[in-house]
């Protein structure tokens, strides 16, 4: 077993199982995706670390668990269409693709969105896509869809995101709450009518764009 894939395993097994992910088909893409090929050089050897991990531009890949367990939440089927908000250099976007039909990824950084795409096509993710677009604007153009992952904390989900939801869609992200820590939740579409509910605290980067709007004061 070679070190980077000992350091995977150790991830699921001190990271990942321990903390209530029992999704088999998430951990097994857990184990197989190479999440050293979408960092930097420099920060291979910490690629597994149990935080949120820089890769520059300001960016980071969501903690581990963190990240497993969102998607464990969401409830990723084999014949779903996801969009991955905020996809960096396409870690998340690889993972979602070993569980998902199609994965759209979306990310601002030109650069950032290039490197996704060798990464993706390097890894054999032939069924998932990253395109450069306003990480706030969702991708309406091939909505509806059946999961949207925000990768980041936001102030909140904007309603035009919220939108691109399918009938019984589904949206994760974690959102900053009222204490300032960060809250992820679930949100359901059934209807014209949205619902969300708290899962769990996630202290992680916020996503550039989402801040909050300044208030207007008198």
């Amino acid at each position: 077993m070679s070190e980077y894939a000992a350091a995977r395993l150790n991830m699921v097994e001190g990271q990942i199982r321990p903390n209530k992910v029992t999704d088999q088909r998430l951990v097994d893409a857990m184990l197989d995706i190479p999440r050293e090929q979408f960092v930097p050089k420099a920060a291979r050897g910490i690629a597994y670390v149990d935080e949120d991990l820089a890769i520059g531009k300001g960016r980071y890949l969501m903690e581990p668990m963190v990240f497993a367990r969102m998607l464990q939440e969401v409830g990723i089927d084999a014949n779903d269409v996801v969009l991955d908000i905020g996809s960096g250099s396409g870690y998340s976007t690889a993972v979602l693709a070993r569980l998902a039909a199609t994965v759209v990824g979306i990310e601002s950084d030109a650069e950032l969105a290039r490197q996704a795409t060798e990464a993706l096509s390097a890894v054999g993710a032939d069924n998932a896509v990253v395109i450069t677009a306003p990480l706030t604007e969702g991708y309406p153009q091939q909505a509806p869809y059946d999961v949207i992952v925000i990768e980041g904390l936001v102030s909140e989900v904007p309603d035009g995101i919220l939108s691109q939801l399918g009938e019984g869609g589904r949206l994760v992200a974690a959102v900053l709450g009222e204490r300032g820590v960060g809250e992820v939740k679930l949100y359901q579409r059934s209807g014209d009518v949205t619902s969300a509910r708290t899962l769990f605290e996630a202290h992680t980067h916020p996503l550039p764009g989402f801040e909050a709007k300044p208030k207007f004061v008198f």
